[in-house]
């Protein structure tokens, strides 16, 4: 199909003028205003924009500056046609995003292979970018398979706690969310890719695949021999993943599933492990999930213990505010809580 090309001019000769030229060539659509542009705009999506810059009401720079607001035109070239010849003027326009400028009068030669050239150089720019999509999307299936089938080797060694890894993946999702709408640890979480971390919070447990089976599947509660072993699961895990980022490079949901598995049990009065860092000083992805690492702990059934009612569990989590948890992520999750149950009933 032909490229469709808008021609946006106050000057009746200019845009028959140019009409001629590009309509042998290309679908053209001429129109004496920016106002009448943006109308058509919302039914018709054109392949690149010739817009004269003296115009009444809207001017060139104007209509330009509020294309490239928008997500839905930014991305349309845009070449000024134009009767100023100052280089201020054009310095400005390239500033603004236009692609180009011809002056007026304009030769045939110059403004149809102007033309070519961008759409040319266009369509190039839509094709890798349109690969380099989908190069990313494999990617990030390939690190999601990678994720998920790690967690599924941890879930699949630990008996005792089924489905934890998707609850708590769901959880940290809810919880993540809610504390950016309410604008909780804003400063910390500002440069967060939140899919990374919600998506590495999957590895929290990784570590335990180093834990002998007598130990990670007993019936029963820990001596306290074994429950020493049992913590060195969050050092384990740190170890594990360093090494995956030294030998596939320091991609971003690494870094974060690191932090996540060697901080997911410190305390915020510093009584946790491996560490025993305290308050601010563990980091936001370990506090958050300490919180709902606990919560599904609770209201999970284990040999040693039966499951805890959600309302006991949020009760609980609540009143160690302070000692176990970091207080604001713990007042957000107290917020949330029906949220929380359900999902918990979902999941």
């Amino acid at each position: 199909m032909q490229k469709l090309i808008f021609i946006v001019d106050d000057n009746d000769a200019n845009l028959t003028s140019a009409a001629s030229v590009l309509e042998a060539e290309y679908r053209v659509l001429t129109m004496p205003s920016a106002e009448r542009m943006f109308s058509l705009l919302e039914k018709k999506r054109p392949d690149l924009i010739l817009l004269d810059i003296e115009m009444p009401e809207i001017d060139g720079f104007m209509a330009i500056k509020r294309l490239k607001s928008s997500d839905l035109f930014s991305r349309i070239p845009v070449i000024f046609l134009t009767g100023l010849d100052e280089s201020n003027t054009e310095a400005e326009g390239i500033k603004l995003g236009a692609v180009d400028f011809i002056t007026k009068p304009f030769s045939k030669p110059v403004l149809v292979n102007r033309i070519r050239n961008h759409l040319q150089i266009d369509e190039i720019i839509r094709e890798r970018t349109q690969q380099l999509i989908e190069r990313t999307e494999e990617l990030v299936r390939l690190k999601n398979g990678v994720v998920y089938t790690l967690a599924d080797i941890v879930e699949n060694r630990d008996q005792n706690t089924g489905g934890h890894v998707d609850r708590t993946s769901t959880y940290m999702e809810t919880l993540v969310n809610a504390m950016v709408s309410r604008g909780v640890c804003a400063d910390e979480m500002s440069e967060w890719n939140l899919e990374s971390v919600i998506s590495s919070a999957r590895l929290h447990d990784i570590g335990k695949v180093v834990i002998p089976d007598a130990i990670l599947n007993k019936p029963g509660p820990l001596t306290g021999d074994e429950f020493q072993i049992m913590k060195t699961h969050a050092k384990e895990g740190e170890r594990i993943i360093d090494k995956a980022i030294q030998r596939t490079g320091d991609a971003e949901f690494l870094r974060n599933a690191k932090i996540i598995a060697a901080h997911h049990h410190e305390r915020w009065d510093g009584s946790g492990y491996p560490y025993g860092l305290k308050g601010t000083d563990i980091p936001l992805q370990g506090r958050i999930m300490a919180v709902i690492d606990v919560y599904d702990a609770l209201i999970s059934d284990r040999p040693y213990k039966k499951a805890f009612s959600h309302e006991e569990a949020v009760d609980i989590i609540v009143k160690d505010s302070g000692k176990h948890f970091d207080p604001q992520v713990a007042e957000v999750f107290n917020q949330i809580n029906e949220q929380i149950l359900s999902v918990k009933a979902k999941v």
